[in-house]
């Protein structure tokens, strides 16, 4: 039997604790609004920004704060609404604009977002893009959703990829020498998605090879992301 040991792929399982977000330029308009919960445009708000931004991180700062009740748009269903709420007063819809377009869900959403505010509760709902541009059928939900508050997490620089990058390999448990992180993110994609990647790639290539993160092993990363 070979004595090479096997590297386990384990999922990495990101802190969100309010004292892991990293609070940016492009974090503050959305930190703002949140800080103003309850008093939201008609106790709701839609949460807008691209993959990777931060939107689960501050939706779960959220919703302990409001001891709020996490529905992913994904799984709405009309005759589950009521049950999935429980006794919660306050719901956080992830990935909303999923229920744009699906008949089942765009009534499900309605249903949710008319029984919370019968109750006096409010909604939060993340998406990747503003409410306008969702290919929403029902009249009654489209009124409801651009009736609702807008904050948006702006573009990131590269100071704040670099701290969302080095959080994201903690909580991988992999450490990375700070001059080598800076180096690798001034030359990725200027994006959240980009820094997700990186992390994933980085995690897989020292899981692998069994060693800290080289500059060899960034170099393929950049390589790998950054071709045509």
């Amino acid at each position: 039997m070979s004595g090479r040991q096997l590297a386990l792929t384990f999922p990495a399982v990101p802190s969100y604790a309010a004292a892991d977000f990293i609070s940016s330029g492009s974090t503050h308009a959305a930190e703002s609004w949140l800080a103003a919960w309850p008093n939201w445009p008609a106790g709701r708000l839609v949460l807008v920004g691209p993959e990777a931004s931060g939107k689960s991180h501050l939706g779960a700062i959220w919703c302990a704060r409001s001891q709020a009740v996490l529905v992913p748009a994904a799984r709405l269903r009309v005759g589950e609404v009521a049950s999935c709420l429980g006794a919660a007063a306050h719901v956080l819809v992830e990935d909303a604009e999923r229920a744009a377009g699906d008949p089942e869900r765009e009534r499900a959403l309605l249903h949710l977002v008319n029984l919370i505010a019968e109750h006096g509760g409010t909604v939060l709902l993340t998406a990747r893009t503003p409410p306008m541009g969702w290919p929403v059928s029902l009249p009654d939900l489209r009124s409801r959703l651009v009736a609702s508050g807008s904050a948006a997490i702006g573009p990131p620089d590269e100071p704040l990829l670099a701290a969302v990058l080095a959080k994201q390999l903690a909580d991988r448990q992999i450490a990375c020498d700070h001059a080598l992180l800076n180096s690798l993110v001034a030359r990725l994609p200027r994006s959240f998605a980009a820094v997700a990647h990186a992390a994933s790639l980085l995690d897989a290539l020292a899981l692998a090879e069994g060693r800290r993160i080289s500059r060899a092993q960034a170099a393929r990363v950049v390589s790998a992301l950054t071709e045509d």
